[in-house]
């Protein structure tokens, strides 16, 4: 297919505008002492094993929500489907806030667990979890519904005429049809929950070796060791570029 010189143009203005930020952080990274900048991987392994327990509870919520979603046309759940998306789109400064007056000491649900056990989410580990649950699960609700919506109509009529209950269709049907989806649709939770940075400040804080992750390292070592920063970023950087060529054949497919 030919394209226009307009098109051209445009879209080689849009590849410029993402691409040459990401070639700028490459050129200031100190390569020649690129593992001495890396001198605390405490953020690192806590945004690390915070991500990936966000992402399996994400997962573990979000894939039966996404079944409902794709085969239920109530109007409870017609309301419901926008509010589950809505974290995808929210700023993270009201995503933290929202978290705040859920979880915290004079929270909805926070004051009771206070009173109760004198434990407080804030400024926790499991507040990092919460969070990236939070921000993940929209994206699990997205893939899986979209493709629960693909499965092939006839294979669900086949086990629907031989009595098979809806939640044997789930298990049965739909799950192993789904694993694709699904696994893509984790790895994106992951990636989401291991780069928030706002609302996990706002809830969680920044305290080294409690709470302080990858993200909020590299924005405390921008000002005190610009070196060290541009070093944790490049490494960011380069898993994130990871997870887009994992995910750019299997995202296209649950969209199709």
């Amino acid at each position: 297919m030919k394209f226009g010189a307009k098109t051209k143009l445009f879209a080689a203005l849009g590849a410029f505008i993402i691409i040459t930020p990401l070639f700028a952080l490459l050129i200031k990274v100190p390569w020649r002492n690129f593992f001495y900048q890396l001198d605390s991987l405490t953020p690192i392994k806590l945004s690390l094993w915070t991500s990936v327990v966000a992402a399996g509870l994400a997962l573990l919520f979000g894939v039966p929500l996404a079944w409902i979603f794709a085969k239920s046309s109530s109007r409870t759940i017609a309301f419901i489907r926008p509010l589950v998306l809505t974290p995808m789109v929210l700023p993270p400064t009201v995503t933290g806030i929202a978290l705040l007056a859920l979880m915290g000491k004079r929270g909805l649900f926070g004051k009771y667990i206070y009173e109760v056990t004198g434990w407080s989410m804030p400024f926790t580990s499991a507040a990092v979890v919460l969070t990236g649950v939070f921000v993940g699960l929209p994206f699990i609700v997205l893939i899986c519904e979209s493709n629960f919506r693909q499965l092939p109509k006839e294979i669900e009529d086949a086990a629907i005429v031989d009595r098979a209950s809806s939640g044997e269709l789930f298990r049965d049907i739909a799950l192993p049809q789904s694993i694709s989806a699904i696994s893509t649709a984790g790895t994106l939770a992951w990636a989401r929950a291991i780069g928030e940075f706002g609302a996990t400040l706002m809830f969680a804080g920044s305290l080294p070796g409690s709470t302080q992750t990858w993200t909020m390292l590299i924005y405390q070592r921008l000002e005190i060791s610009p070196d060290s920063a541009y070093a944790f970023a490049a490494l960011m950087l380069i898993v994130s570029v990871t997870v887009v060529a994992f995910l750019r054949k299997p995202l296209r497919n649950s969209f199709r």
